[in-house]
């Protein structure tokens, strides 16, 4: 029987009493806890101490390391193009990878976009592109790499070698509340994103009701960790801040989602939506080393649509098959005239997800006819029984609960305020 190098309680002990953990200590605990030497009530305890008493920025980026060498990592220096990837912390009604990959592949820049599902009010772009007849999440490295080649980008599926120490990590903190930490949150999302081998990155940081940070500061702290983590792995990286108190578009869902894509893609959609999807995609042309084109041009000529359906067919998907329609809906209608002055995005996601688009576990199914249009958004005039949302499901005795998650969400009152001037905050670049 092999002795280990560490003993877990004096890890868990050092954290707890506000000491840093050195190489090794960090090396060793994500080894073992993948092996299963570290049990996940131990795991539990260190990541509580985490939360509680931080990481410094060399631990942090340790951590990072770690946990990315406990799988395989892909490479994409065989492709003649550079690679640049996009990653959001999260949001409601957030389906702007859906029409920012394949716009930035116009432009000869392959988009490896290896996405997730999602889980609670936060919807995941797999559970939206599954919503397209036929199409296909999970591929082979190989596959991928023939996307990238021919198509120029790919949506789907993260590997399950792409750093297993992560996904056996993120599922113990979803039950442990340490979900909400920065150290943790940025090493989860930067040791795959560095392992998926893209050379270049810009991250989506969402602030506001519906994101992970609900304010600027924090939003700003993890942005700052996040970027600081793809520097120092040779990313050429940045970070934009943008605002999550208000859905995005004016859709929330699966297949309604996917229909507000495809609408942007054709030259029209919501501002707000294609206002993101232009300032990711310079920011992500820019990073490859293309940013002397403007990415506007090709959504209003189709060269993005044509791509999208390259993209979509690509994966088995048939870009003009109808999309799944909910059997049952419900219209919200306005209370009393004037103007639209709130509108919380956790509730509607709240909703959503009681209407059947989201999940409570990972297991769970979601129904692709599920989720919520919204008809009024903040800043917008409103009369008195306007139809300010209607519910999509195809399960009716979830409507009463949505409902629910709905009472005080949408406030209206005698002057035009609220909406956003703008969806990007603000930005962080590299030190």
């Amino acid at each position: 029987m092999s002795v280990e190098q560490f003993d877990v309680v004096d890890v868990i002990s050092t954290k707890r009493d506000g000491g840093e953990l050195d190489n090794h200590q960090i090396d060793w605990v994500i080894d073992a806890y993948t092996r299963g030497v570290v049990a996940d009530e131990q795991m539990s305890a260190l990541a509580m101490a985490i939360f509680i008493n931080g990481m410094q920025r060399r631990e942090i980026e340790r951590w990072t390391q770690a946990m990315m060498s406990s799988g395989e990592r892909m490479d994409f220096s065989s492709l003649t193009r550079p690679t640049s990837d996009k990653h959001s912390t999260g949001g409601v009604g957030d389906k702007i990878t859906l029409p920012l990959a394949p716009l930035v592949a116009v432009y000869d820049v392959a988009v490896p976009q290896l996405s997730g599902r999602g889980l609670g009010h936060t919807g995941g772009t797999l559970d939206k592109m599954e919503s397209i007849p036929g199409w296909r999440a999970n591929l082979s490295n190989d596959e991928i790499m023939h996307m990238l080649d021919t198509v120029g980008a790919v949506i789907c599926a993260a590997g399950s070698g792409l750093a297993p120490a992560d996904r056996k990590l993120y599922a113990l903190r979803d039950t442990t509340g340490t979900v909400d930490c920065i150290p943790l949150i940025a090493s989860s999302i930067m040791s795959k994103k560095i392992a998926e081998g893209t050379s270049s990155l810009v991250l989506d940081v969402k602030v506001g009701s519906g994101a992970f940070m609900k304010d600027i500061d924090h939003a700003r702290e993890l942005a700052r960790t996040m970027v600081d983590l793809g520097s120092d792995a040779g990313l050429s990286i940045c970070a934009l801040l943008t605002d999550m108190s208000t859905p995005l578009g004016r859709t929330v869902g699966n297949a309604l989602e996917v229909r507000e894509a495809v609408e942007v893609l054709a030259g029209g959609g919501p501002s707000d939506v294609v206002e993101l999807t232009v300032a990711l995609a310079r920011e992500m042309l820019r990073q490859a080393g293309r940013g002397d084109v403007d990415p506007a041009e090709a959504l209003a000529d189709g060269r993005a649509m044509d791509k999208w359906r390259e993209m979509v067919a690509g994966q088995g998907g048939d870009p003009d098959a109808a999309l799944p329609a909910a059997q049952h809906t419900e219209v919200i209608a306005a209370e009393a005239s004037g103007y639209v002055t709130a509108m919380d995005a956790l509730s509607i996601g709240v909703a959503s997800w009681r209407l059947g688009a989201g999940r409570a576990r990972k297991e769970d199914a979601v129904q692709a006819e599920a989720g919520i249009e919204i008809h009024a958004k903040p800043g917008e005039a409103v009369t008195k029984g306007q139809p300010l949302l209607t519910l999509h499901t195809q399960t009716p005795e979830r409507i009463e609960r949505a409902r629910e998650a709905l009472s005080g969400a949408i406030a209206i009152g005698p002057e035009r305020r609220g909406g956003a001037d703008s969806v990007v905050l603000d930005r962080v670049d590299p030190q």
